[in-house]
């Protein structure tokens, strides 16, 4: 099973030269982006679990919805909110979509999981650092879903060969016909791969002018609507099966 998620966080680099992009270009660009992820999924039928960044929830109200109605789940992503507007965003996210928010990604900030099964979440799915160095930093790690205390705790996945993390750095850089390999041969020894993207990648950082890392800057925007349209293309050719992580989990 291919699990496709999304984490839609607002891109919070510097700027080069002293331009200036204010917080609400700063959204209208984490929307385009979005829009056009969803363009690609709608194209080729499949799902996905799009984790939105708490802090801009509120504001994105009409795009989640959007989301939600094209069957997509709608899930949390945690930067540093406290429980307490976690807990609020919850129940307002709930009320407008008439949906229960099972899962919530975390990466810097991690709350524990006695507190995330007090809000109700049935699924966490935690998250570590991606740059140029971190496929060489771990080489093993545990790939099976657990559950604890009624919580099921998912982990990223790696490839069992290659032993490359499905992170969106990975995705980004490798060429697309190793990519699939990867996650052909991960299917034959696992029972899912976990695919994770984030938004600011689908940026056109030749308009915007942010200041961020060459390797980076590779196969972005356009170039990752090719790749992420070339890797749906090739999953529906082999008819892999692919699902929502609520879906899969429950």
């Amino acid at each position: 099973m291919i699990l496709l998620t999304f984490n839609i966080i607002n891109m919070e680099a510097e700027t080069k030269n002293g331009i200036q992009i204010s917080d609400d270009e700063r959204l209208k660009i984490t929307e385009d982006n979005t829009k056009a992820v969803l363009r690609i999924l709608d194209l080729h039928d499949i799902k996905a679990s799009f984790f939105i960044e708490i802090s801009i929830v509120e504001k994105l109200q009409n795009l989640i919805k959007a989301i939600s109605s094209k069957g997509h789940e709608i899930a949390f992503y945690n930067k540093n909110s406290d429980l307490h507007t976690i807990e609020e965003t919850k129940k307002s996210s709930q009320d407008f979509l008439e949906k229960q928010i099972r899962g919530i990604r975390q990466k810097d900030v991690k709350l524990s999981q006695e507190s995330l099964k007090l809000l109700e979440f049935n699924y966490v799915s935690n998250i570590d650092n991606a740059n140029i160095l971190f496929p060489f930093k771990r080489l093993k790690r545990d790939t099976e879903i657990t559950e604890e205390d009624g919580l099921s705790i998912v982990p990223e996945s790696i490839s069992p060969y290659s032993q490359l993390p499905y992170n969106d750095f990975v995705f980004q850089v490798l060429p697309m016909k190793y990519y699939q390999n990867m996650v052909f041969e991960t299917l034959k020894n696992d029972n899912f791969v976990l695919i994770y993207l984030n938004s600011w990648q689908f940026t056109d950082f030749n308009k915007y002018q942010f200041d961020i890392p060459f390797y980076r800057r590779m196969n972005s925007g356009k170039k990752m609507e090719d790749k992420l349209d070339a890797l749906l293309t090739w999953i529906n050719e082999k008819e892999l099966a692919t699902s929502r992580m609520k879906d899969y989990i429950f």
